[in-house]
């Protein structure tokens, strides 16, 4: 007679263990969002919207590409919002699954992002005027990134990502770097390294829940 299901013989414990791990395994894929849609539009906008700075106000005030004074910094807004809207979309289905802690968690993170950058938005805003174009430029930038690294360390500490902490290490990194070196290095600084870290992060992130 063949064996149905109910007679076949228990798995030892290596077996259990390593279907316990499989199907773990399986749980935090589905559970997680997709890497390269986290990263990748913030790293698109940071390297399009900061090189348009550095063809613009390089360095010694030097003019790469006569662009109009306004162009980068609306281009940057309008990516970085993109981005926002794009990660936000991304991450809210993932928490559609979760209910609890983790999903409170991650929705007060998302407003703190939304209520720090309108903060430092209104804050930078009220010294612009009164502070040439580059050195202008390079409070809304460095600011900006600062914020952006102290934010990803932040939610490192939350879910205990280590990946998170470097990813905002190095942007902070790179921005302190950037701001000592001085106006239109700063911005040519973080569209590499800084925009580049995260679409290597993103695919990086890929590969690993393959």
């Amino acid at each position: 007679m063949t064996p149905i299901d109910d007679d076949a013989p228990p798995l030892d414990p290596a077996e259990s263990l390593a279907l316990i791990e499989r199907e773990r395994a399986k749980l935090g894929r589905d559970l997680s969002p997709d890497p390269r849609l986290m990263f990748w539009p913030w790293g698109i906008a940071w390297l399009v919207g900061f090189a348009l700075f550095f063809l613009r106000f390089g360095p010694d005030g030097r003019v790469f590409v006569d662009l109009p004074a306004w162009l980068p910094l609306a281009a940057l807004a309008l990516l970085m919002i993109g981005a926002g809207i794009t990660t936000g979309v991304v991450g809210s289905r993932v928490s559609r699954r979760v209910t609890g802690p983790s999903n409170r968690q991650g929705a007060m993170y998302g407003i703190s992002w939304s209520v720090a950058f309108t903060a430092f938005s209104i804050l930078f805003a009220q010294f612009s005027d009164v502070l040439p174009e580059s050195q202008a430029g390079l409070l809304w930038a460095g600011g900006m990134v600062a914020l952006t690294g102290a934010l990803y360390m932040a939610g490192a500490a939350i879910w205990n990502d280590r990946n998170m902490f470097l990813l905002g290490s190095w942007t902070s990194l790179i921005n302190i770097v950037g701001i000592l070196a001085g106006p239109g290095w700063h911005s040519l600084i973080v569209a590499v390294a800084g925009g580049g870290g995260m679409v290597a992060a993103g695919l990086i992130g890929w590969l690993r829940l393959r």
